[in-house]
């Protein structure tokens, strides 16, 4: 049997990343699910495009503040302990506003974890 006990502010931040992103997944050494917490002032997003995933399933967990979902069907607001759950082909881009009061804190998990996020580009 396997266990981890992890702080994620201890993990490191995701380099190249257009916010604080703290890989779980990682550090657990996890093979199938994907997690990461993430962090978002006023004017950044959670993913580095906006995107699909062929067969993962991502659902995000506000922590704290209001995140900003944009997807082809109109754009959702996602409260402080509300969930935002994304289908596989299913175009999202979730983000903080430039004119958000504060930051915002996420939990996103998703599976399979092998699937890559590709491109989306709504025009």
């Amino acid at each position: 049997m396997g266990y981890h006990h992890l702080a994620p502010d201890d993990l490191p931040e995701t380099e190249d990343y257009p916010c604080d992103r703290r890989g779980l997944s990682d550090a657990a050494e996890l093979l199938s699910l994907h997690a990461a917490t993430y962090a978002m002032a006023p004017g950044e997003q959670l993913a580095r495009q906006y995107h699909y995933h062929e067969r993962r399933e991502e659902l995000f967990y506000v922590r704290s503040g209001t995140l900003h979902v944009e997807t082809p069907d109109g754009e959702f607001v996602v409260e402080e302990d509300e969930v935002f759950v994304a289908d596989p082909e299913s175009p999202h881009r979730a983000y903080n506003p430039a004119d958000a009061d504060g930051s915002v804190r996420v939990l996103g998990v998703g599976a399979p974890k092998s699937d890559i996020a590709l491109p989306y580009d709504p025009d």
